[in-house]
């Protein structure tokens, strides 16, 4: 997706949810769809094997105790 598809892509986006963007913010919501998605593409041609996992399980940390 080009520059100028993805400013379209925005302001219709944003036309649909009734959401006010001017034109400079739509360029700055642009920019950064491209680049999440220049990143998404770069995680997507990793190869991983079926057995590799590339995160810990997440454990949330205990709530800290307060005084009573």
């Amino acid at each position: 997706m080009d520059d100028t598809e993805a400013l379209a892509f925005v302001k219709a986006a944003a036309a649909a949810v009734s959401l006010p963007l001017d034109d400079a913010q739509a360029l700055r919501v642009a920019v950064h769809m491209q680049r999440t998605s220049l990143m998404a593409a770069q995680l997507d041609a990793f190869t991983m094997q079926v057995d590799m996992e590339p995160a810990e399980v997440y454990s949330p940390a205990p709530f800290p105790k307060t005084p009573a």
